[in-house]
């Protein structure tokens, strides 16, 4: 048995409650950028701290890092550097992806989505017939919707710009929606896709192009869409010019590339300064990263942790719950981030890994989340790791109500710590008839989470926040031997989504098993 299996099975019989002093929260409580995160109610002990360093030790966790930013192919699978940190840097930084310095490329991208970003935002670009601006529709998926969506929605206290919707359903409603009310002469429409051959976003992006057509005429295509594209030849047989054409490279996956040109729904919401202080955050988190000890390293200890709950713990999932209603959709950006990142089961040589990998990664702003699963996180048959998001101050609204949803958040981690022995539970309460509640009410406690807190949910913040997950994952990718930026599972089923589409339209099942062709023949004959 590992020393970290070992630890694991021992750690799990003592009272986390038992552990807590001052001392232990001060040295445990870790500043990060404009964060502090206190780790103190995790397993984390003289023991456990050093057995986690020195499996970082033992993977190279620290040259990894340095490998990793000075861009080395480090996608293997499709001999790439991972240089998305390029995209928050300044000019002064000396950033390289795969031999080559792109600072100068990166800069004059950045600069000419921030300067049309600016037009949109104070009315000087304008539509085919001379209207201003007022609604901005962006069309994409995955890291072309989930980044800039969940971006425009924690930062609602800062936008100032036109009106933004999100589209990234191929379900027909979607794009009804985001164009329900809109007036083709005032809407800007950005089409989001690396390639210009993503299905569902260039299925709605033909639909919004018809839409906007049939008011306007093919002239208007040009002022009125604009592309996040590198296929320029795609772009242009689409109708939209190259001076509304921004670009990104391959060294920039998907998930990781609300920093770049994909971002520009950011900007037209919040502006140039606002924008520019957003990914100052992450660069906080990235100087972080580099130069912090062990012990100080919030990316890498926690790295570190979750890979150990997942792997000697069998911990099959993680917790996100931010305090902060304009988080909503953080939670299901991490699941991308996360679970697409590291949900392989080879290793970097091909390898299969003989231990669990990958955790599922859910959520839901508190309070909502406590009248729904938070049941499950006190008194399930197993725990969970939780995170608490939490800003100590309101940016919309009256603060007394907010500090009331602060004191939830805090009570919440308290209570899965602490939680509630039988006999004070019998003391409290007798049930119907006499009826014994004690073992109905008792609370295991021993529950780990980590208590996020910043001062408010500003641009810099939510930079900084991010970056520390795309590090936390680099860090467990690292230490489970696997590649954390392909996606080949992703592949197969768009590949099969073509052929089911053909499938639906022809009758034409040859191939497909039972079940699937069974089902096509059913849609066949009852739609409409």
């Amino acid at each position: 048995m590992s020393t970290l299996k070992a630890l694991a099975a021992e750690l799990s019989q003592q009272p986390l409650s038992n552990w807590m002093t001052p001392e232990r929260t001060q040295s445990l409580t870790l500043q990060a950028g404009p964060w502090r995160v206190d780790l103190s109610k995790h397993y984390l002990n003289e023991a456990s701290m050093a057995a986690l360093k020195q499996w970082c030790s033992e993977r190279g966790i620290d040259q990894a890092i340095k490998d990793l930013f000075a861009g080395k192919p480090l996608n293997l699978t499709e001999g790439r550097a991972v240089m998305h940190m390029a995209m928050r840097a300044e000019a002064g930084d000396d950033c390289h992806a795969d031999g080559e310095p792109v600072m100068r490329d990166v800069l004059r991208e950045r600069e000419r989505c921030l300067a049309f970003a600016e037009r949109v935002r104070s009315g000087e670009h304008r539509g085919a017939t001379g209207e201003r601006i007022e609604r901005v529709i962006n069309i994409g998926i995955g890291g072309s919707d989930l980044g800039p969506r969940m971006a425009v929605g924690a930062l609602a206290p800062d936008h100032n710009g036109p009106d933004l919707r999100f589209v990234a359903n191929v379900d027909p409603s979607d794009l009804y929606h985001a164009l329900e009310g809109a007036d083709p002469a005032k809407t800007l429409i950005i089409v989001a896709s690396k390639t210009f051959t993503t299905i569902e976003t260039l299925t709605n992006a033909r639909a919004a192009r018809e839409w906007l057509v049939a008011s306007l005429g093919d002239a208007a295509v040009a002022d009125h869409f604009v592309a996040l594209s590198t296929a320029a030849d795609k772009v242009a047989e689409f109708g939209i010019g190259a001076e509304q054409t921004f670009g990104f490279w391959d060294w920039v996956g998907g998930r990781y590339s609300l920093w770049s040109s994909i971002g520009l729904p950011i900007m037209i919401a919040i502006g140039r300064d606002a924008f520019c202080e957003f990914l100052a955050g992450a660069r906080d988190m990235d100087q972080h990263v580099q130069s912090a000890a062990f012990e100080q390293n919030l990316p890498v200890l926690m790295g570190a942790l979750y890979a150990w709950y997942r792997q000697d713990w069998d911990k099959p999932s993680v917790a996100v719950i931010p305090y902060d209603q304009h988080l909503s959709e953080l939670p299901a950006y991490l699941q991308q981030a996360d679970m697409e990142s590291l949900g392989k089961r080879v290793d970097r040589e091909g390898n299969p890994i003989d231990h669990p990998t990958g955790a599922v990664v859910w959520g839901e702003p508190g309070t909502n989340g406590q009248h729904a699963f938070f049941q499950l996180l006190h008194q399930g048959s197993d725990w969970i790791p939780v995170e608490f998001i939490v800003p100590a101050n309101a940016r919309l609204g009256a603060q007394s109500q907010h500090d009331l949803l602060v004191a939830n958040a805090l009570a919440q981690g308290e209570a899965l710590l602490v939680g509630k022995d039988t006999d004070t539970a019998r003391a409290e309460m007798s049930g119907p008839g006499g009826l014994d509640l004690g073992p109905h009410r008792t609370f295991p406690g021993s529950r780990p989470s980590t208590l996020f807190l910043t001062e408010a949910m500003t641009p810099r913040a939510l930079g900084a926040l991010i970056a520390f997950h795309e590090h936390r994952i680099f860090v467990q990718g690292w230490l489970w031997n696997l590649n954390a930026y392909d996606q080949w599972g992703v592949e197969l089923g768009k590949a099969l989504a073509l052929s089911a589409a053909d499938a639906l339209a022809t009758g034409n099942t040859d191939g497909k098993d039972a079940s699937t062709a069974a089902a096509i023949a059913w849609v066949r004959e009852n739609r409409g």
